[in-house]
């Protein structure tokens, strides 16, 4: 097989469409746009959602509750995938995206106590949860806020 032997799949490539050249293309006169009206003319281009003048549905529809742009959202990691590491190291958010845990560091990292904790380690993150830090202090590791 050569590259000047491919050809793509039969009935996967179509003609362009050609509008607005003669009547013998089935798409002369009026250019498939059919008579007058706002989506007949150029430059024609309404934002996404409008609805012609009417109420949009966007605005129709019931708002609820309440976005915090002030929230902090933190990277959170569960105890048990700290066993991943070696016995004595040191845990931190650029370890935990080394070793591929975490992907991006958001506010910080919150460690949360799910699971156990059989290595000494030390952990250094934004927040910790109360279970979370007595299972690192009693497996013999140091849990620091950074």
């Amino acid at each position: 097989m050569k590259l000047s032997n491919l050809s793509p799949a039969e009935g996967s490539v179509r003609d362009v469409k050609r509008i607005g050249r003669g009547h013998g293309s089935g798409n002369g006169k009026t250019a498939g746009k059919g008579h007058k009206g706002q989506k007949a003319r150029a430059g024609r281009g309404m934002r996404p959602g409008f609805e012609g003048g009417q109420m949009t549905l966007q605005r129709r529809i019931p708002k609820r509750g309440f976005n915090n742009i002030f929230a902090e959202e933190y990277a959170e990691v569960n105890i048990d995938r700290l066993n991943a590491f070696e016995d004595g190291a040191t845990v931190d958010a650029i370890a935990l995206i080394e070793m591929g845990i975490i992907k991006d560091e958001l506010n910080g990292v919150k460690i949360l106590g799910n699971g156990q904790l059989t290595k000494s380690l030390t952990v250094k993150a934004a927040a910790f949860s109360k279970s979370a830090a007595e299972k690192i202090e009693a497996a013999g590791g140091k849990a620091e806020v950074m």
